[in-house]
Formats: C-alpha cells, structure tokens, sequence
C-alpha cells in the first residue's frame, strides 16, 4: 500500500494526474506529491496567473489548464480541449460557506461548484480516465440531508448547511459512480477522501465576519497544515483500496492521524438518493454517464 508522505511514494512517471483547485491549500500540496514522484501533473485552475505561480513552486512536470466549475461552459471546454489518458482525476476544488450567490448557470453556489461542476468535468472526461475518481468530501457531510425540493436553497439560505449539503453530495455522487462504473464493467474505480481539520484558504470565506475570525483561530490552534491534510487525498489516489473507500485522518475523530478508512453518514449511504441525485444532476448539467 502506498504512502501518503513524498519521500515514500511510488515512481509515477508515465502517469496524468488532473487536480482540481491545484493553485493552493490540499490541492497544491497533492499535486506537488504526485509531481516529485514523477507524475505529469495537470493544474485545473480559476485563476491561470496563480495557476502558474503555483506550478514554478512545483517540482516535477506539471501543465496549468484553465477550469472554472462555477461555469458549465468552462467545464466542457477543458474536456472538449482535452487529449490522451487521465490515470486518476481528483475533484478536489470547492467554495466553504460563502454568501449566498448563484453560479453562471443559476445553480446555488456551492451546490453547483463543489457537487455539479465535479458531476459534469467526471462524466465528461471518464472515457479517458484509466485507473480512479477521487472526490474530496468533508467530515461535515455529517449534517441536514439533501431537499430535493430545494437544491439551490431559494426558501432558506444557510452558508453552512449549504457547505454541509455540497459535501453530502461528494459522497453521494461517489457511491453511485462506482455502481455505474461496476455495471459497466469498467474497471475505474471512484472514491472519496476528506482532510480533517486543516488550515486552508477556504476557512476565510465565510458569509459572517465573526466565524471568519473564529476560523482564524482555529486555524492557528487547532488545524493540521495544508500538507497534512493532502495525505488522505494521496493515498485515496495512489492505495489499493476498495471500490468506493472513504478516507480520512485515522485518529481524534477524523481531524488527525494517518490516512485510513472513514466511516460516512447514514445519509451519505442512501442509495436512493444517491440514484435521485445522479439523475437531477444529468438533468441540470445536461451531462450523461457515458460508459
């Protein structure tokens, strides 16, 4: 089994890796472990100019692309313009409690970032896809289940619950991933990880002034570095693992430790709305699964 830490890990060279929000936090150090390793290392960025500072910070072969996935048009363009085999793809970009806002599309924010933006980019490039999805979820799925009545949070807006929402989503659209992946015989595999507590550049975006600072806080006294919380993420990527693993700190009630099987929600193991939600996602992003 494959370690999470850089000095251990295999030799990857011949291997495509696409990260998503690569330019910083879990991504960047991900990204930056798969590239020392001697993984060619795909950038899908917002913002090219910090895309590229990111990568001179990188050691290894890397590739800077631009992907917003606020945007459904941006998602079909980077797959429209994409050539040659993925090995893994790690949806790992994601918006935390912001204020209220709607994507390009109309979707909520977080709901259409975190969740359909990664539903559309995975669907679309799965046929170059050769060994693994890995989505980046969080510990707090742990919340409210999801309304289907409403997804985009018209009736009531919560920054949090909507965060806590997105990320049920991540793992919900990861279980039903892998069932279709099976039925079709494929064999890529999907899986999901979170990073436990971890200081990263999302904690200060937060809709309320007074939890940025509470945040702040908990960064400086509580958090693991960026680089720790990249490990689940590595090893989702690169372990052997069952279809459909869950992986998170192992200790402290999934804040900290070393990369190990996480246990999910009951809601995050709903297979009926695991199908549900797969379903209204084709039909809001107009992507298919395509195997």
């Amino acid at each position: 089994m494959a370690s999470s830490r850089s000095a251990d890990l295999p030799d990857l060279t011949g291997r495509t890796y696409v990260v998503t929000g690569a330019n910083s936090g879990i991504g960047f150090e991900a990204a930056r472990k798969l590239a020392v390793a001697g993984g060619h290392v795909v950038l899908a960025v917002r913002d090219l100019s910090r895309g590229e500072e990111a990568a001179t910070r990188i050691e290894g072969s890397t590739e800077v692309r631009e992907l917003d996935l606020a945007d459904l048009a941006s998602v079909r363009r980077f797959a429209e313009t994409w050539d040659g085999d993925i090995t893994a793809l790690v949806n790992n970009a994601g918006i935390m409690m912001v204020a209220q806002g709607r994507t390009a599309d109309g979707f909520e924010r977080q709901f259409g970032t975190n969740h359909l933006g990664h539903f559309a980019l995975t669907n679309l490039l799965l046929p170059a896809i050769t060994d693994r999805v890995v989505t980046v979820s969080s510990g707090l799925h742990n919340g409210p289940q999801l309304d289907f009545d409403d997804l985009d949070s018209e009736r009531k807006y919560n920054p949090t619950r909507a965060y806590q929402r997105s990320k049920l989503a991540n793992l919900l659209f990861t279980r039903e991933l892998q069932a279709r992946l099976a039925s079709s015989g494929s064999g890529v595999v999907a899986h999901a990880c979170h990073p436990g507590y971890s200081a990263t550049n999302l904690q200060s975006h937060h809709a309320n002034p007074v939890m940025n600072k509470l945040m702040w806080v908990g960064n400086k006294v509580l958090a693991t570095s960026a680089e720790f919380g990249s490990r689940p993420t590595v090893h989702a990527v690169l372990a052997d693992l069952p279809p459909d693993s869950y992986i998170g700190p192992s200790g402290f009630q999934g804040m900290r430790g070393e990369p190990g099987p996480n246990k999910r929600s009951p809601a995050a193991r709903d297979d009926a709305a695991a199908r549900r939600l797969w379903e209204v996602s084709q039909e809001r992003t107009g992507v298919a699964f395509p195997l």
